[in-house]
């Protein structure tokens, strides 16, 4: 009985915090479908990456806020400040996730593993040949509280987007992860200096503090 109560406590205290927490507030107000779409939205406009015209890969996107962002980023602006949920695109934006997908005007979506061979080639004929500008990667396993198993889980995730990247980017282009503090973290840096140019390690201050949540910034293939 004590931890059920203990439980309820736990529970409407994250709940207050959640309702309170002014991203939440702010992304109720802008339309997005999450807080997450601050977190792209910080990194871009403090590395510049994402521009109209580009061809973007969103991994992990459900619920679809980087979508929602990178699809108001690709909105043309001659008839004003652009940033439109809606209308003419310029730009292609594929994404990808395991989990049901609420349909965004312009976004591209495929649903199923993308550790599955057969996801993959979905991906792959999607672009039709097309050279990635961007890949962003919010992708994430079902934590299972053994930090080794999480660990381990987390970085396959995060090898498969580097992987793919190294394979479908542009020579200029760009791979931002999503990465967590911990074991396996330095090696994951490591992966990253050994392909690309320049590396960023990032945290928003979307994420939330306590969280140990962190994020890598490729940008340049290096030849191999």
């Amino acid at each position: 009985m004590k931890t059920q109560t203990k439980s309820k406590k736990l529970n409407k205290a994250w709940l207050n915090n959640h309702v309170s927490d002014p991203y939440v507030q702010q992304a109720q107000k802008d339309g997005y479908r999450s807080r997450a779409a601050y977190k792209l939205k910080e990194i871009d406009e403090e590395l510049k990456l994402i521009r109209p015209g580009q061809v973007v890969v969103d991994l992990g996107a459900t619920p679809g806020a980087w979508s929602q962002y990178l699809r108001r980023r690709f909105a043309p602006t001659e008839a004003g400040r652009g940033g439109a949920a809606v209308g003419q695109l310029n730009g292609t934006i594929i994404a990808l996730d395991l989990l049901e997908f609420e349909p965004i005007e312009g976004v591209q979506f495929i649903q199923g593993d993308f550790q599955d061979a057969q996801v993959y080639a979905q991906l792959e004929a999607a672009l039709a040949g097309k050279p990635v500008d961007v890949v962003v990667s919010d992708m994430a396993p079902n934590m299972s509280g053994i930090g080794s198993t999480d660990a381990a889980r987390i970085s396959a995730l995060v090898e498969l987007a580097v992987d793919f990247a190294g394979q479908h980017l542009k020579p200029d282009g760009a791979l931002v992860a999503k990465v967590f503090h911990g074991s396996g973290y330095n090696e994951l840096v490591a992966l990253f200096r050994d392909r690309f140019k320049t590396v960023k390690a990032l945290k928003p201050k979307a994420s939330r503090i306590r969280s140990s949540e962190n994020f890598l910034v490729g940008i340049g293939l290096k030849p191999r």
